[in-house]
């Protein structure tokens, strides 16, 4: 495994990790969550990414018994989670990043996982509706605490980013360190462009997400969809998944990148994780997997990476031409990647 420092921070990440995301508390239970995170941790991934939304707060119980079983020492992992659309109806109780919600927010996710810190809280979506001068001293205040360590951002743009920074700066607080966009061969422009400034003005780091565009860049959907998978779904985030996979041109696309992996004796989703890899600004990329074998797939990226010279580089941007940021209408992160629905009110879909 591979570590990399979180943005400006001294902090050790491994440059894959794990994601609960769609799996923890909705068909991993504890039990099963313990076999994953063990395996996780045999291939030196020491970085696990949770939210407060994620399965309504449990994804994080569940990671915090799987953590608790293992009994590892608490130096030995890194634990994230996020804040925004909370667990409740009222007016303080979610969609926003007011003071009040996040320092209760904090209180809840740490009860839930059984930990007394968190060692990065992020913002999950931006919120027009508060003064960033209150979001940006409230984690200050949550870190003032011992309840987190550092914190970041989430699909927040490069405005929204530089403006907390700024504020931070001029009172003296801790400053957002890291940002977690979507990112993957698909879907560039966000870091590539938007953020390019940050990274050298602030030192910013990037946990990613999506890595493989929800599925489409895992190969299973090149010849039709696969029983059980997430686009065989009902559900209407589904919906724009299948658009995507019904594209011809995007369909052959994919299947020249396939042609790439095999070329280089690999695997598309090996692959794909190996180019996200390659981007010395990545901090780390969030994997999710539903059983070891899936999780030592995606793993085997690493393998990859050195095989990723500047003629593969430029061999799969051939493959993708017209395709890169086709389906996010506004260009960036502010779209509906695949038709993802509307998650917020600042129209990012929902991870």
């Amino acid at each position: 495994m591979q570590y990399r420092r979180l943005g400006p921070t001294g902090l050790q990440v491994s440059a894959l990790s794990f994601g609960s995301w769609v799996n923890f508390g909705t068909s991993i239970d504890a039990s099963a969550a313990v076999e994953i995170l063990a395996a996780a941790r045999d291939a030196g991934i020491n970085f696990l990414d949770n939210a407060e939304g994620y399965a309504s707060g449990e994804s994080e119980r569940v990671m915090g018994e799987a953590l608790h079983r293992l009994g590892w020492a608490r130096s030995a992992y890194v634990v994230t989670t996020k804040f925004f659309r909370g667990l409740g109806d009222g007016p303080n109780q979610g969609r926003t990043l007011n003071r009040k919600y996040l320092l209760n927010a904090i209180d809840g996710s740490l009860q839930r996982f059984g930990l007394d810190y968190v060692d990065v809280a992020y913002a999950h979506r931006p919120d027009p509706h508060t003064p960033i001068e209150e979001t940006v001293w409230a984690f200050h205040d949550i870190i003032h605490r011992g309840k987190a360590l550092y914190w970041g951002t989430s699909e927040w743009s490069a405005d929204e980013i530089r403006a907390a920074w700024d504020v931070a700066e001029r009172h003296h607080l801790h400053k957002p360190v890291t940002e977690q966009p979507q990112y993957n061969l698909l879907h560039r422009r966000r870091v590539e462009q938007e953020y390019a400034r940050l990274y050298g003005d602030i030192g910013l780091g990037l946990t990613v997400w999506s890595p493989l565009a929800g599925g489409l860049l895992s190969g299973k959907y090149l010849d039709g969809v696969p029983e059980g998978s997430r686009a065989a779904s009902t559900a209407i985030s589904a919906r724009g998944l299948r658009r995507r996979i019904e594209d011809e041109g995007l369909k052959g696309a994919l299947r020249a990148l396939a042609g790439i992996a095999a070329d280089l004796q690999t695997t598309l989703p090996r692959l794909s994780l190996a180019w996200i890899l390659r981007n010395p600004r990545v901090s780390t990329v969030i994997t999710g997997a539903t059983s070891v074998a899936q999780l030592r797939e995606n793993v085997g990226a690493l393998d990859v990476l050195p095989k990723l010279d500047a003629a593969v580089a430029a061999r799969i941007d051939d493959a993708l031409e017209g395709r890169i940021d086709a389906w996010t209408p506004s260009g960036g992160g502010r779209g509906e990647p695949g038709g993802w629905p509307r998650a917020t009110a600042a129209g990012t879909p929902a991870n």
